[in-house]
């Protein structure tokens, strides 16, 4: 994880920003809580103290959790009930999910205790934090959520931490039981007092918290995929004349579609290549993968934007049941169920994948020397002797599949649990998941195509590409070599992923055309 400890995010009462998030998650930012946030839990606190003293059965104060809510918890037993919670609900299975997810999570859940709304003491909230500034990222397993009541046992493997057991991984990555990590980071363990094990587990966060980074890597990936759609046009002898902006805004005002029709407009702006056939081209039309590019890069543009409002509603949100009103009242509610969130997860991976699917197709007619427009078979340096990047658009075609069998909405499926009192669930967390693996395949894909569009511009020899591609091409080529005999092939596929997830391809792009988005 890169350091970002010069950026410091303020927890109020009024909330985050996706950056906020990203800071935390990705970059290590440092986080405090304002005073504000800190009053305002003192506030609320002060309420459940009254309410975990006296005998008015509140739920998961001084009653059982789901199927065991009516059962009244005597006093001298509330305490051992909030630590009884999170060991019973830490039951995650499978491999560790991503540092960053865990973060991203702890974060999102510290941001809805420094609402005011759930009740906790503020050193609770203070032991996040020290997690969060000291690198100390809880180990959670990644199945076991339904994403309802929120992200259960992942928040709970969280919680788990913060009472000094499990295991974590300190800042340096190393997996180590709790206590060790906690002494070396000089931060004590947390005794959980009344509501408190349940403020921590009852929320959205990992699902949010995913969603939200999804959101920001798609938005890169759509830029990404503008310009190796541009750079298959040229390869491929397409036009850039129906990008043009009269065809796109005025009549079909979509606003993605117009966004990045007018980037790969720009993007071929100068290109000697489109120039080169323009008049005497005896193709009326391109296929679809080239001319209704901006028809689909723009509809995922569109999906995006919807997601993002979405998750900007959910991180505006206080999530927890039940909460603590300001009058005093604790109310329980349904708020903890994961449906707008897994709805718009799933939305993604459908929109998602068929970007790349696409994008799969314009890299199968670049190899195909009866729809390449005089290119040779597969690319090869000497076709028959060299196979050329045959089997890289095998590679390319098995992402996409996997993409498609990942497009299966997680979020049409419901499992009853607890007894039935939990008799329907969202499966957001599932929804998540899958998502982080589709946008990790596009990205390959993308590159993929990328390395065959940048290797198809290079035949078209005597003929220049727009300065935009050629800046793109530039910039591959000090990682991935042109034109030549065949070589290990993956190496080459790997290093262009890294290229096109670092921001280089956007940067070097946007040295030619600064409007690009």
């Amino acid at each position: 994880m890169a350091s970002n400890s010069t950026k410091t995010i303020t927890l109020s009462t009024s909330g985050v920003t996706f950056d906020d998030v990203i800071s935390v998650a990705r970059y290590g930012a440092q986080v405090v809580l304002s005073q504000t946030a800190i009053d305002a839990m003192n506030t609320t606190r002060s309420f459940i103290e009254g309410y975990a003293a006296g005998g008015v059965p509140v739920y998961g104060v001084s009653t059982g959790f789901g199927a065991l809510a009516n059962r009244h918890i005597d006093v001298k037993d509330r305490v051992q009930l909030q630590k009884s919670l999170i060991r019973s609900h830490a039951a995650g299975v499978g491999p560790a999910i991503e540092r960053e997810v865990v973060r991203a999570l702890m974060f999102l859940r510290l941001r809805t205790m420094a609402s005011g709304r759930t009740g906790v003491r503020v050193a609770l909230a203070q032991t996040y934090v020290e997690f969060l500034n000291k690198g100390i990222t809880p180990v959670v397993p990644e199945f076991g959520s339904l994403g309802c009541s929120g992200d259960l046992a992942p928040l709970s493997h969280c919680a788990l931490a913060l009472m000094g057991e499990g295991r974590v991984h300190d800042a340096s990555g190393v997996e180590m039981p709790t206590m060790q990590a906690l002494d070396a980071a000089g931060i004590k363990p947390i005794e959980l007092e009344a509501k408190e094990g349940l403020a921590l587990i009852n929320g959205t966060d990992g699902m949010l918290g995913m969603l939200i980074m999804a959101c920001a890597d798609l938005e890169h990936l759509c830029a990404v995929a503008d310009i190796t759609t541009a750079m298959s046009i040229e390869g491929l002898l397409g036009t850039d004349r129906v990008f043009a902006p009269d065809l796109h805004g005025p009549l079909r005002p979509q606003v993605g579609q117009t966004i990045s029709a007018a980037n790969i407009y720009a993007l071929l702006k100068g290109s000697g290549i489109v120039a080169s056939h323009l008049e005497n081209d005896s193709r009326v039309q391109d296929a679809y993968s080239l001319r209704c590019a901006p028809q689909v890069n723009g509809a995922v543009r569109d999906t995006i934007a919807h997601a993002s409002t979405i998750a900007a509603r959910e991180l505006a949100s206080s999530i927890d049941n039940p909460v603590v009103m300001p009058d005093g009242r604790v109310e329980s509610n349904g708020n903890f169920h994961g449906a707008p969130v897994g709805y718009v997860l799933d939305f993604l991976a459908i929109a998602a994948t068929d970007l790349g699917s696409m994008a799969e197709r314009r890299t199968d007619r670049a190899l195909d020397q009866h729809r390449s427009a005089g290119l040779p078979p597969f690319l090869a340096h000497d076709p028959g002797v060299d196979s050329g990047l045959m089997i890289a658009q095998y590679t390319q075609a098995g992402l996409v599949s996997e993409n498609k069998r990942l497009s299966t909405p997680a979020s049409v499926d419901s499992i009853p649990s607890s007894a039935m009192q939990e008799d329907h669930v969202s499966m957001g967390w599932s929804a998540a998941r899958k998502l982080r693996k589709v946008v990790e395949n596009l990205a390959r894909i993308l590159a993929i195509e990328l390395v065959t569009s940048a290797r198809a511009i290079e035949f078209r020899e005597g003929l220049t590409p727009s300065p935009a591609t050629a800046r793109v091409i530039k910039e591959l080529r000090k990682t991935v070599p042109g034109v030549g005999p065949d070589r290990f092939l993956s190496p080459e596929l790997e290093a262009a992923t890294t290229l096109v997830n670092s921001g280089a391809v956007v940067s070097a792009a946007k040295e030619v055309v600064t409007a690009l988005i």
